[in-house]
Protein backbone atom coordinates (compact mmCIF):
# COMPACT_ATOMS: atom_id res chain seq x y z
CA UNK A 1 0.00 0.00 0.00
CA UNK A 2 1.42 3.38 -1.00
CA UNK A 3 2.07 5.85 1.83
CA UNK A 4 0.98 9.40 1.24
CA UNK A 5 3.59 12.01 2.18
CA UNK A 6 2.00 15.28 3.24
CA UNK A 7 3.79 18.26 1.78
CA UNK A 8 4.37 21.14 4.19
CA UNK A 9 4.38 24.90 3.93
CA UNK A 10 7.23 26.13 6.10
CA UNK A 11 7.44 29.64 7.51
CA UNK A 12 11.16 30.32 7.68
CA UNK A 13 12.63 33.23 9.66
CA UNK A 14 16.05 34.15 8.23
CA UNK A 15 18.24 37.24 8.35
CA UNK A 16 18.37 39.35 5.19
CA UNK A 17 19.29 42.54 7.04
CA UNK A 18 21.80 43.37 4.31
CA UNK A 19 22.06 46.79 2.74
CA UNK A 20 24.93 46.02 0.36
CA UNK A 21 24.23 46.03 -3.39
CA UNK A 22 25.54 42.48 -3.85
CA UNK A 23 24.08 40.38 -1.00
CA UNK A 24 25.28 37.13 -2.62
CA UNK A 25 28.78 37.88 -1.33
CA UNK A 26 27.77 37.87 2.32
CA UNK A 27 27.62 35.06 4.88
CA UNK A 28 24.08 35.87 6.06
CA UNK A 29 22.69 35.52 2.56
CA UNK A 30 24.36 32.14 1.93
CA UNK A 31 23.27 30.77 5.31
CA UNK A 32 19.68 31.75 4.53
CA UNK A 33 19.82 30.19 1.04
CA UNK A 34 21.18 26.90 2.44
CA UNK A 35 18.22 26.49 4.80
CA UNK A 36 15.67 27.49 2.15
CA UNK A 37 17.05 24.73 -0.11
CA UNK A 38 16.85 22.14 2.68
CA UNK A 39 13.22 22.89 3.55
CA UNK A 40 12.18 23.16 -0.11
CA UNK A 41 13.29 19.60 -0.91
CA UNK A 42 10.62 17.13 -1.96
CA UNK A 43 8.13 19.77 -3.03
CA UNK A 44 7.58 21.60 0.25
CA UNK A 45 6.69 25.28 0.02
CA UNK A 46 8.77 27.86 1.87
CA UNK A 47 7.60 31.32 2.94
CA UNK A 48 10.60 33.49 3.83
CA UNK A 49 10.17 35.92 6.74
CA UNK A 50 12.77 38.64 7.25
CA UNK A 51 13.50 42.36 7.59
CA UNK A 52 15.96 45.13 6.73
CA UNK A 53 16.83 48.06 8.97
CA UNK A 54 14.50 49.89 11.34
CA UNK A 55 11.86 51.49 9.10
CA UNK A 56 9.02 53.67 10.32
CA UNK A 57 6.25 52.35 8.12
CA UNK A 58 6.89 51.62 4.44
CA UNK A 59 10.24 52.79 3.05
CA UNK A 60 10.91 51.74 -0.54
CA UNK A 61 14.71 51.65 -0.03
CA UNK A 62 14.20 48.97 2.65
CA UNK A 63 11.92 46.73 0.63
CA UNK A 64 12.89 43.06 0.47
CA UNK A 65 11.81 43.00 -3.18
CA UNK A 66 15.42 43.54 -4.28
CA UNK A 67 16.29 40.08 -2.92
CA UNK A 68 13.97 38.29 -5.34
CA UNK A 69 16.52 38.18 -8.18
CA UNK A 70 19.63 37.21 -6.14
CA UNK A 71 17.63 34.55 -4.26
CA UNK A 72 16.17 33.18 -7.50
CA UNK A 73 19.67 32.96 -9.03
CA UNK A 74 21.16 31.28 -5.96
CA UNK A 75 18.29 28.83 -5.45
CA UNK A 76 17.91 28.06 -9.14
CA UNK A 77 14.16 28.68 -9.18
CA UNK A 78 11.66 31.50 -9.18
CA UNK A 79 11.01 33.29 -5.89
CA UNK A 80 7.56 34.91 -5.61
CA UNK A 81 7.40 38.26 -3.82
CA UNK A 82 4.45 38.84 -1.49
CA UNK A 83 3.60 42.41 -0.40
CA UNK A 84 2.14 42.81 3.08
CA UNK A 85 -1.58 43.49 3.38
CA UNK A 86 -4.59 41.18 3.26
CA UNK A 87 -3.39 37.91 4.82
CA UNK A 88 -6.31 35.93 3.38
CA UNK A 89 -5.23 37.06 -0.07
CA UNK A 90 -1.57 36.20 0.67
CA UNK A 91 -2.60 32.77 1.91
CA UNK A 92 -4.64 32.23 -1.27
CA UNK A 93 -1.61 32.95 -3.47
CA UNK A 94 0.52 30.48 -1.49
CA UNK A 95 -2.13 27.72 -1.51
CA UNK A 96 -2.86 27.99 -5.24
CA UNK A 97 0.80 27.93 -6.24
CA UNK A 98 2.23 24.60 -7.49
CA UNK A 99 4.20 22.42 -5.10
CA UNK A 100 7.75 23.50 -4.30
CA UNK A 101 6.99 27.22 -4.41
CA UNK A 102 9.27 29.69 -2.64
CA UNK A 103 7.81 32.99 -1.42
CA UNK A 104 9.40 36.11 0.03
CA UNK A 105 7.18 38.20 2.29
CA UNK A 106 7.82 41.94 2.39
CA UNK A 107 9.93 43.54 5.17
CA UNK A 108 8.14 42.53 8.37
CA UNK A 109 9.15 45.74 10.11
CA UNK A 110 6.96 47.75 7.75
CA UNK A 111 4.21 46.54 10.11
CA UNK A 112 4.40 47.99 13.63
CA UNK A 113 3.02 44.70 14.97
CA UNK A 114 6.34 42.98 14.27
CA UNK A 115 8.56 44.89 16.69
CA UNK A 116 5.95 45.17 19.46
CA UNK A 117 5.31 41.40 19.28
CA UNK A 118 1.64 41.89 18.41
CA UNK A 119 -0.43 38.74 18.94
CA UNK A 120 -2.67 39.70 16.01
CA UNK A 121 0.27 40.11 13.61
CA UNK A 122 1.86 36.89 14.89
CA UNK A 123 -1.41 35.00 14.33
CA UNK A 124 -1.70 36.38 10.80
CA UNK A 125 1.84 35.25 10.01
CA UNK A 126 1.16 31.82 11.50
CA UNK A 127 -1.90 31.42 9.24
CA UNK A 128 0.38 31.28 6.19
CA UNK A 129 2.02 27.92 6.95
CA UNK A 130 1.98 24.54 8.66
CA UNK A 131 5.28 24.68 10.55
CA UNK A 132 7.66 27.38 11.67
CA UNK A 133 11.46 27.33 11.55
CA UNK A 134 13.62 30.06 13.07
CA UNK A 135 17.09 30.20 11.51
CA UNK A 136 17.84 33.82 12.39
CA UNK A 137 20.28 33.95 15.30
CA UNK A 138 21.11 37.61 14.64
CA UNK A 139 17.63 38.75 15.74
CA UNK A 140 17.39 36.39 18.73
CA UNK A 141 17.80 39.26 21.22
CA UNK A 142 14.65 40.95 19.86
CA UNK A 143 11.18 40.00 21.11
CA UNK A 144 9.30 40.20 17.79
CA UNK A 145 6.10 38.70 16.44
CA UNK A 146 8.04 36.63 13.88
CA UNK A 147 10.42 34.98 16.34
CA UNK A 148 8.53 34.88 19.66
CA UNK A 149 4.80 35.59 19.24
CA UNK A 150 4.34 33.24 16.27
CA UNK A 151 5.20 30.22 18.43
CA UNK A 152 1.91 30.70 20.32
CA UNK A 153 0.01 29.78 17.15
CA UNK A 154 2.25 27.38 15.24
CA UNK A 155 4.60 24.51 16.13
CA UNK A 156 8.19 25.52 15.57
CA UNK A 157 11.82 24.56 15.87
CA UNK A 158 15.30 26.00 15.47
CA UNK A 159 16.87 25.90 12.02
CA UNK A 160 20.31 24.36 11.37
CA UNK A 161 22.26 27.63 11.40
CA UNK A 162 20.67 28.98 14.57
CA UNK A 163 21.21 25.64 16.34
CA UNK A 164 24.84 25.54 15.20
CA UNK A 165 25.52 29.10 16.36
CA UNK A 166 24.09 28.42 19.82
CA UNK A 167 26.13 25.21 20.19
CA UNK A 168 29.36 26.90 19.10
CA UNK A 169 28.88 29.84 21.46
CA UNK A 170 27.93 27.53 24.35
CA UNK A 171 31.05 25.49 23.63
CA UNK A 172 33.25 28.59 23.83
CA UNK A 173 31.64 29.69 27.08
CA UNK A 174 32.07 26.23 28.61
CA UNK A 175 35.69 25.67 27.67
CA UNK A 176 37.92 28.61 26.90
CA UNK A 177 41.51 27.46 26.42
CA UNK A 178 44.11 29.91 27.61
CA UNK A 179 45.40 32.39 26.73
CA UNK A 180 41.88 33.72 26.08
CA UNK A 181 41.72 37.00 24.12
CA UNK A 182 38.58 39.13 23.84
CA UNK A 183 38.62 41.83 21.13
CA UNK A 184 35.98 44.55 21.37
CA UNK A 185 35.53 47.26 18.72
CA UNK A 186 32.71 48.77 16.71
CA UNK A 187 30.85 51.94 17.56
CA UNK A 188 29.01 51.67 20.89
CA UNK A 189 30.37 50.81 24.31
CA UNK A 190 26.95 50.42 25.97
CA UNK A 191 26.16 47.01 24.47
CA UNK A 192 29.66 45.68 25.11
CA UNK A 193 30.36 46.54 28.74
CA UNK A 194 28.24 43.58 29.89
CA UNK A 195 30.32 41.22 27.73
CA UNK A 196 33.53 42.55 29.27
CA UNK A 197 32.07 42.14 32.78
CA UNK A 198 30.91 38.58 32.10
CA UNK A 199 34.10 37.36 30.40
CA UNK A 200 36.74 39.40 32.24
CA UNK A 201 37.21 36.81 35.03
CA UNK A 202 38.14 34.20 32.40
CA UNK A 203 39.83 36.40 29.79
CA UNK A 204 43.57 36.96 29.86
CA UNK A 205 43.49 39.96 27.53
CA UNK A 206 40.78 42.41 26.45
CA UNK A 207 41.87 44.39 23.39
CA UNK A 208 39.86 47.52 22.64
CA UNK A 209 39.39 49.53 19.45
CA UNK A 210 36.81 51.84 17.88
CA UNK A 211 34.15 53.48 20.05
CA UNK A 212 34.87 51.33 23.13
CA UNK A 213 38.56 52.30 23.06
CA UNK A 214 37.65 55.97 22.64
CA UNK A 215 35.30 55.74 25.63
CA UNK A 216 38.11 54.30 27.78
CA UNK A 217 40.51 57.00 26.56
CA UNK A 218 38.00 59.73 27.41
CA UNK A 219 37.39 58.19 30.84
CA UNK A 220 41.16 58.18 31.38
CA UNK A 221 41.25 61.91 30.76
CA UNK A 222 42.67 61.81 27.24
CA UNK A 223 40.43 64.02 25.15
CA UNK A 224 39.26 62.27 21.98
CA UNK A 225 37.81 65.35 20.31
CA UNK A 226 35.15 64.59 17.71
CA UNK A 227 35.74 60.83 17.92
CA UNK A 228 32.82 58.51 18.59
CA UNK A 229 32.49 57.55 22.25
CA UNK A 230 29.71 56.82 24.76
CA UNK A 231 29.47 59.75 27.16
CA UNK A 232 26.85 57.93 29.25
CA UNK A 233 29.27 55.05 29.90
CA UNK A 234 32.20 57.10 31.24
CA UNK A 235 31.42 56.54 34.94
CA UNK A 236 30.96 52.79 34.37
CA UNK A 237 34.16 52.50 32.33
CA UNK A 238 36.21 54.26 35.04
CA UNK A 239 35.75 51.16 37.23
CA UNK A 240 37.92 49.19 34.78
CA UNK A 241 40.71 51.69 34.07
CA UNK A 242 43.19 50.01 36.40
CA UNK A 243 42.48 46.47 35.22
CA UNK A 244 45.72 45.14 33.74
CA UNK A 245 43.88 42.70 31.45
CA UNK A 246 42.33 45.55 29.46
CA UNK A 247 44.44 47.10 26.71
CA UNK A 248 43.62 50.41 25.03
CA UNK A 249 45.41 51.91 22.00
CA UNK A 250 48.67 53.72 22.67
CA UNK A 251 48.62 55.35 19.22
CA UNK A 252 45.98 55.99 16.57
CA UNK A 253 45.22 57.26 13.09
CA UNK A 254 43.14 60.42 12.94
CA UNK A 255 41.35 62.63 10.45
CA UNK A 256 39.68 65.99 11.14
CA UNK A 257 40.04 65.52 14.88
CA UNK A 258 38.52 62.03 14.86
CA UNK A 259 40.22 58.76 15.80
CA UNK A 260 39.43 56.35 12.96
CA UNK A 261 41.86 53.47 13.49
CA UNK A 262 44.37 52.04 15.91
CA UNK A 263 47.95 52.97 15.12
CA UNK A 264 50.91 50.77 14.03
CA UNK A 265 52.37 50.35 17.54
CA UNK A 266 49.00 49.19 18.92
CA UNK A 267 48.49 46.93 15.89
CA UNK A 268 51.81 45.19 16.51
CA UNK A 269 51.10 44.89 20.22
CA UNK A 270 47.64 43.38 19.60
CA UNK A 271 49.06 41.00 16.96
CA UNK A 272 51.66 39.68 19.40
CA UNK A 273 48.93 38.93 21.96
CA UNK A 274 46.69 37.24 19.36
CA UNK A 275 49.61 35.15 18.07
CA UNK A 276 49.84 33.26 21.37
CA UNK A 277 46.08 32.97 22.00
CA UNK A 278 44.24 29.65 22.20
CA UNK A 279 40.75 31.23 22.31
CA UNK A 280 39.70 34.45 20.56
CA UNK A 281 36.31 36.18 20.61
CA UNK A 282 36.03 39.24 18.40
CA UNK A 283 33.08 41.62 18.13
CA UNK A 284 33.44 44.89 16.22
CA UNK A 285 36.15 46.22 13.83
CA UNK A 286 38.84 48.38 15.45
CA UNK A 287 38.67 51.13 12.84
CA UNK A 288 36.70 52.66 9.98
CA UNK A 289 37.81 49.85 7.68
CA UNK A 290 35.46 50.86 4.84
CA UNK A 291 38.02 53.60 4.07
CA UNK A 292 41.33 52.02 3.05
CA UNK A 293 43.20 54.79 4.89
CA UNK A 294 41.81 53.46 8.18
CA UNK A 295 41.59 49.73 7.48
CA UNK A 296 45.09 48.64 8.53
CA UNK A 297 44.28 47.99 12.20
CA UNK A 298 41.37 45.66 11.41
CA UNK A 299 43.37 44.04 8.61
CA UNK A 300 46.30 43.39 10.96
CA UNK A 301 44.00 41.67 13.47
CA UNK A 302 42.60 39.43 10.74
CA UNK A 303 46.12 38.55 9.62
CA UNK A 304 47.12 37.62 13.17
CA UNK A 305 43.99 35.47 13.61
CA UNK A 306 44.52 33.66 10.32
CA UNK A 307 48.18 33.08 11.14
CA UNK A 308 47.33 31.48 14.49
CA UNK A 309 46.42 27.88 13.58
CA UNK A 310 45.96 26.68 17.18
CA UNK A 311 43.25 29.05 18.42
CA UNK A 312 39.49 28.57 18.53
CA UNK A 313 38.05 31.78 17.15
CA UNK A 314 34.54 33.28 17.13
CA UNK A 315 34.00 36.43 15.06
CA UNK A 316 30.59 38.10 15.18
CA UNK A 317 28.69 41.06 13.80
CA UNK A 318 27.88 42.03 10.23
CA UNK A 319 30.64 44.65 9.97
CA UNK A 320 33.30 42.47 11.60
CA UNK A 321 32.55 39.56 9.28
CA UNK A 322 32.36 41.94 6.29
CA UNK A 323 35.85 43.20 7.15
CA UNK A 324 37.22 39.74 6.30
CA UNK A 325 37.29 40.96 2.69
CA UNK A 326 40.40 42.95 3.66
CA UNK A 327 42.38 39.69 3.67
CA UNK A 328 40.15 37.28 1.73
CA UNK A 329 37.69 38.46 -0.90
CA UNK A 330 35.95 35.04 -0.93
CA UNK A 331 35.33 35.11 2.83
CA UNK A 332 37.14 31.80 3.31
CA UNK A 333 38.45 30.96 6.78
CA UNK A 334 40.14 28.04 8.55
CA UNK A 335 38.14 25.34 10.36
CA UNK A 336 39.01 26.77 13.77
CA UNK A 337 37.32 30.08 12.96
CA UNK A 338 33.58 30.42 13.41
CA UNK A 339 31.82 33.37 11.76
CA UNK A 340 28.68 34.23 13.70
CA UNK A 341 25.85 35.96 11.84
CA UNK A 342 24.91 37.78 15.04
CA UNK A 343 26.38 41.03 16.31
CA UNK A 344 24.23 42.29 19.18
CA UNK A 345 22.76 38.81 19.69
CA UNK A 346 26.22 37.24 19.97
CA UNK A 347 27.38 39.87 22.45
CA UNK A 348 24.26 39.51 24.61
CA UNK A 349 24.60 35.71 24.57
CA UNK A 350 28.24 35.97 25.64
CA UNK A 351 27.21 38.48 28.31
CA UNK A 352 25.08 35.75 29.87
CA UNK A 353 21.75 37.32 28.97
CA UNK A 354 18.60 35.38 28.03
CA UNK A 355 17.64 35.94 24.39
CA UNK A 356 13.83 36.00 23.88
CA UNK A 357 13.80 34.00 20.64
CA UNK A 358 16.03 31.27 22.10
CA UNK A 359 13.92 31.08 25.24
CA UNK A 360 10.78 30.74 23.09
CA UNK A 361 12.40 27.75 21.33
CA UNK A 362 13.52 26.25 24.68
CA UNK A 363 17.17 26.70 23.73
CA UNK A 364 17.74 28.80 26.86
CA UNK A 365 16.07 28.35 30.23
CA UNK A 366 13.80 31.16 31.39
Amino acid sequence: MLSIIKLMTYLLRVNLDIEEKHPEKLLRFHKAAETIKKLNKGGNKVVILSHIGRPKGFESRLSLKRFVLPLSRTLGKKVVFLPLGDFNKIKGVINKYPRGGIFLLENLRFESGETVNSAKFAKNLASLGDKYVNDDFATSHRKNASNVGILRFLPGKAGPNLSHEVKRLQSVLRSTKKPFVLIIGGIKMSDKIAVIKNLLPRADYVLLGGGPANTFLEAKGEKVGKSLFDKEMISEVKKFLNNKKIFIPVDSKKSNGRILDIGPITSRRYSQIINKARTVIWGGPVGFFEDTNFAQGTKTIWQAILKNKRAKVVVGGGETVASLKLVNKNYNVENGIFLSTGGGAMLEFLAGKKLPALTALNLQKK
